[in-house]
């Protein structure tokens, strides 16, 4: 099972020269894409615990259109393992506004955690 959210990166979400916005963005939205599975599979929301890897690939900059997919990989008793990555599939070409929809989307930011359903839930 998977699930997709898709979003503009708002100019205000960069942080630092070149309009590049931090990692930190990536995380927050694998968090909020991994509620939306751990719902869709369990009826709760779990706890996630923690990242056992996160690999950041390629900038993202305010102006984009960016995808973040939550994967079901493996699951316990209680646990669930989910492979999270965010790619870019509209980019930003200056700071004008003009943008462009990628052919191939850039994968910026992969990760892979685990989330805990909570006994009785």
């Amino acid at each position: 099972m998977n699930v997709v959210h898709q979003r503009y990166v708002a100019s205000s979400d960069a942080h630092y020269a070149g309009n590049l916005v931090d990692g930190a963005f990536s995380l927050k939205l694998f968090g909020d894409a991994g509620t939306h599975l751990a719902i869709a599979t369990d009826g709760h929301e779990s706890l996630f615990v923690g990242y056992s890897s996160v690999e950041f690939l390629a900038p993202v900059r305010g102006g984009d259109v960016i995808e973040v997919e939550a994967r079901l990989a493996s699951r316990g008793n209680r646990s669930r393992t989910v492979d999270f990555e965010l790619r870019i599939i509209c980019r930003s070409l200056d700071e004008t506004g003009r943008a462009k929809v990628l052919a191939e989307p850039i994968v910026a930011t992969r990760a892979r955690g685990t989330g805990v359903v909570p006994a009785g839930a």
